[in-house]
């Protein structure tokens, strides 16, 4: 008796939910933060994937331009989107940390062979077979990318790069060869084990225009929280006047997790700096 007695509270519970009329669904439409934009690269010699998101106020304005951040790894299942998320965060009014800006997320096709320089250490080449075509990528960057960015939107003169890991270690290629391609270099958790870490031996070139550079890491092991110092220490050795470098080091974070809040305390420090 007590089962079938619990049987039909339990039948009457259901029938009531069922019973209840359910809100009348008025209308549905995708959920966008951007725009994705193939283009054919005569430098790579293949298609590339541009993932864009333009501040919501893009369309109000037809003479206003904004700045660029240009993110590696920026496929839509990699940075693109808590990127983006950051940026609309740290550009409302009400926070108002950096300007209304335009984020260009690079999807990956091959990113080790993309990001990284010809390496000399024999383990490198057999891990990373593909390997060692940084030059084509930087070309690309540099001659098509910024070039088509530059001529669909309404862009201004200040470029930023965000690049982590082995992004990280072609952010600062980018930076010790051509310092004039970005005016903001954020660089995480940067990959300098690469090629015995010979690109710290090397001299970064002189530039002039104003630079802002933020190197951070994670709790991230010996050669990795090394090198990431060295980095920085090389830089504030060798900086100008015109440089504004900063240096975090994220005690709590790891190599999976750190580029979030790398980010945005880049953002913080950056575009706060050049307020001062």
């Amino acid at each position: 008796m007590r089962h079938k007695f619990l049987s039909i509270i339990l039948l009457l519970i259901a029938n009531l939910s069922f019973g209840q009329a359910l809100p009348e669904k008025i209308s549905e439409t995708d959920f966008t933060i951007g725009k994705i934009v193939n283009i054919k690269s005569k430098i790579l010699s293949e298609t590339r994937t541009l993932n864009i998101y333009l501040p919501s106020n893009y369309q109000a304005d037809s003479s206003k331009t904004y700045p660029v951040i240009y993110l590696l790894d920026g496929s839509i299942d990699e940075d693109f989107i808590h990127i983006s998320g950051i940026v609309q965060f740290v550009s409302f009014p009400w926070i108002n940390m950096i300007p209304e800006s335009i984020v260009v997320g690079i999807a990956n096709v091959d990113r080790k062979r993309d990001f990284t320089y010809p390496s000399e250490r024999e383990l490198d080449q057999e891990e990373f077979p593909t390997s060692g075509k940084s030059g084509k990528f930087i070309g690309f960057l540099e001659n098509e990318l910024q070039s088509f960015i530059d001529s669909s939107y309404r862009t201004s003169s200040n470029k930023t790069i965000i690049g982590q890991s082995l992004g990280g270690l072609l952010a600062t290629e980018i930076l010790f060869k051509k310092p004039e391609l970005f005016d903001n270099y954020i660089i995480v958790s940067p990959s300098l084990w690469w090629d015995n870490e010979n690109l710290l031996e090397s001299n970064p070139r002189s530039y002039d225009s104003n630079k802002s550079i933020y190197v951070a890491v994670g709790k991230e092991g010996k050669v990795m929280e090394r090198t990431a110092k060295e980095l920085f220490e090389k830089l504030n050795k060798n900086k100008n006047q015109n440089t504004k470098l900063f240096y975090d080091f994220l005690e709590d974070k790891t190599h999976g997790d750190a580029l979030h809040i790398a980010a945005y305390n880049a953002f913080e420090k950056i575009f706060d700096s050049k307020n001062e």
